[in-house]
């Protein structure tokens, strides 16, 4: 019987902020917002999974070829 494991990536507030070049406050928004879970360790300390961080992040459609204008 194979087991699987799928291991977290767990990372501090500020670690992950500085991972994503972002601030602190941006990825307690996210917790608050609900679009990244906050993992609590204890009564104060709280942890992110940099993968579902990753989850988050979304390229930007540029317009390329398919808006038929020149530059």
């Amino acid at each position: 019987m194979a087991v699987t494991s799928s291991r977290r990536r767990l990372s501090t507030i500020a670690a992950a902020a500085e991972y994503a070049s972002c601030s602190p406050k941006t990825i307690r928004r996210r917790i608050s917002d609900g679009s990244l879970t906050g993992y609590r360790m204890g009564s104060r300390l709280i942890r992110i999974d940099l993968d579902e961080l990753d989850q988050l992040l979304r390229p930007i459609p540029t317009g390329g070829a398919a808006g038929g204008r020149g530059c």
